[in-house]
C-alpha cells in the first residue's frame, strides 16, 4: 500500500490557546482510521487540518506527496470528500440537485454538467438507496435519508478520500450500522481511504482498521483497535473505568461502561486489594471490586483461563504461568510481591491441586506480615482438595492465623468499607 496521507509535526491554536500539539501520522490508501478522544481533544480540529479548512501554526499535512497548503480547493475537492456531522441545508434543494454539487469540482467554470456527470450521480444515489427520494426537497428528509444524501454527493465527488466528522452522531442505531456498513463496503470495493471522528468507541473498533487516540490535543497511542482500545488507556485518557471485552462475532474490543465509576469524582476510598485466584473463581470478585473502584492485582493463574481472560479484559496487574503448568518458584515470589503491596488479600473458592498449593501458602505470607486476608467461602475446602488432605491442612492453618471467612458480596462490601 502507498501513503495517502502523511502529517508531520502539525500544531494548531485557536487564538492562543493551542489544541494540537506536534501530530505525526500516515493514512495508508484503503484504511479506515477512526480518531478517537474525549470532548475537546482535536478530533474535528485535526480533520479540518487535514482538509486544508484550517491552517495549521507549524507542520505539513501532505496529500498523495503534495502539500496541501500548495493546492486549490477544487484540486483538493477531487482528492477529498467531506461528510460533516451537521447535514442541515439551509436552501430548500431537492435529494438529486445536492448530491449533484459534488461534480463541481470536476467542471470548468460556467460549464453545467453532462450525462457522464448525471450517470454518476444516479450510481452514487443507488449505491446509498437514496435514489428512491431523488426529487423530495432536503429539508423534509430525515435525519438519516439526509446523511445517505450527504454521503451520495461524497461519492459523486469521485474522491480517493472520505473525511467523516461524526457521520451518526444524530442517528438511531439501525441509521449507524447502515452508514458504516456502506463505508466498509465502499472501502472494500473502491479502496477508498476514510478517516472518520468517532464519539462511539464500539462503532470505531467494529469498521476502523486503525485509531488515533487524542488526549489533550496530543496522540495518546495510535494502532489497531486491539491496542488502542484497553481498559489502561480509556481509564488514562477518558478518566473513566470500563471493562474491556471481545465482540462475539468480530472478536474486535467491546467496552461496557461500569455506572458511577468515574476517575474524575473521587467517591469511597480505594484500597489495594490482591486476589489469590485460579480457574474462574476469581472472576467475579474481580469484577466487582474494579467496579466499585479499587487498585485490583491477582494471582498466580494460569495463562489462557477464565480469570486470566477477566484481568486482561479489565486491565487488572497479574502473575501469570504458563498454561497447564505448576506454579514455579519464580512466580510464587511475583506473587508475594503483589501481595506485600496490598492492603488487603482476598482468596476465591479456588480448587487446589499439587500444582497450585503455594497459593495457600501464599495467603500464610499475607498473615505473617500483618496483612488481612479474606476467604471467599463457597464450597468446603474438603471438596476443592485435590492434594490428599494437604489442601486443607494449610487452609486450617490459615483460619488459625485469623483469615476471615466470608460468605457473600455484601459482608465483603462491608469490609471493603
Amino acid at each position: 500500500m502507498t501513503v495517502n496521507i502523511k502529517v508531520h509535526n502539525l500544531s494548531f491554536q485557536y487564538h492562543a490557546e493551542p489544541i494540537l500539539k506536534g501530530i505525526s501520522m500516515e493514512v495508508e490508501k484503503g484504511d479506515i482510521l477512526g480518531i478517537i478522544g474525549p470532548n475537546g481533544s482535536g478530533k474535528s480540529t485535526l480533520l479540518k487540518n487535514i482538509n486544508a479548512l484550517l491552517r495549521p501554526m507549524e507542520g505539513t499535512v501532505m496529500l498523495e506527496g503534495k502539500d496541501l497548503l500548495e493546492m486549490n480547493r477544487q484540486e483538493i475537492a477531487r482528492y477529498m470528500a467531506v461528510v460533516p456531522q451537521d447535514t442541515s441545508v439551509g436552501f430548500n434543494f431537492n435529494a438529486y440537485e445536492i448530491v449533484m454539487m459534488g461534480r463541481v469540482p470536476h467542471l470548468d467554470r460556467f460549464q453545467k454538467e453532462g450525462k457522464r456527470d448525471r450517470q454518476i450521480v444516479r450510481e452514487a444515489m443507488e449505491l446509498t438507496s437514496s435514489w428512491s427520494f431523488k426529487n423530495r426537497p432536503i429539508t423534509e428528509l430525515s435525519g438519516g435519508e439526509r446523511q445517505r444524501v450527504i454521503l451520495a454527493r461524497a461519492l459523486a465527488q469521485e474522491s480517493q478520500v472520505i473525511l467523516l466528522d461524526e457521520p451518526t452522531a444524530f442517528l438511531d442505531i439501525s441509521y449507524q450500522t447502515e452508514i458504516f456498513d456502506l463505508v466498509k463496503k465502499l472501502n472494500q470495493e473502491r479502496n477508498l481511504t476514510v478517516i472518520a471522528v468517532l464519539h462511539d468507541l464500539n462503532l470505531a473498533s467494529q469498521y476502523c482498521h486503525h485509531l488515533l487516540l487524542l488526549k489533550e490535543g496530543k496522540i495518546y497511542r495510535m494502532g489497531t483497535p486491539r491496542e488502542v482500545i484497553t481498559t489502561s488507556n480509556i481509564r488514562e485518557v477518558y478518566g473513566t473505568r470500563v471493562i474491556v471485552g471481545r465482540h462475539p462475532l468480530s472478536g474486535t474490543p467491546y467496552v461496557s461502561l461500569l455506572p458511577g465509576i468515574n476517575e474524575k469524582n473521587g467517591g469511597k476510598k480505594s484500597n489495594r486489594v490482591h486476589v489469590i485466584g485460579g480457574g474462574g473463581s476469581a472472576s467475579p470478585l474481580l469484577k466487582l471490586l474494579y467496579s466499585l473502584g479499587h487498585q485490583v492485582s491477582v494471582g498466580v493463574i494460569n495463562a489462557g483461563d477464565s480469570d486470566w481472560e477477566t484481568a486482561r479484559e479489565l486491565g487488572v496487574p497479574c502473575v501469570e504461568e504458563v498454561p497447564f503448568s505448576s506454579l514455579s518458584k519464580e512466580r510464587h515470589q511475583d506473587n508475594l510481591k503483589m501481595i506485600e503491596e496490598a492492603e488487603l488479600v482476598i482468596m476465591a473458592n479456588v480448587p487446589f491441586g499439587r500444582g497450585n498449593l503455594k497459593n495457600l501458602e501464599a495467603g500464610l505470607h499475607a498473615l505473617d506480615r500483618g496483612i488481612p486476608l479474606l476467604v471467599y467461602k463457597g464450597n468446603d475446602i474438603s471438596s476443592r482438595d485435590y492434594t490428599g488432605g494437604k489442601a486443607v491442612k494449610l487452609y486450617l492453618r490459615l483460619k488459625e492465623k485469623g483469615a476471615r471467612e466470608v460468605y457473600e458480596e455484601e459482608e465483603l462490601m462491608e469490609v471493603l468499607e
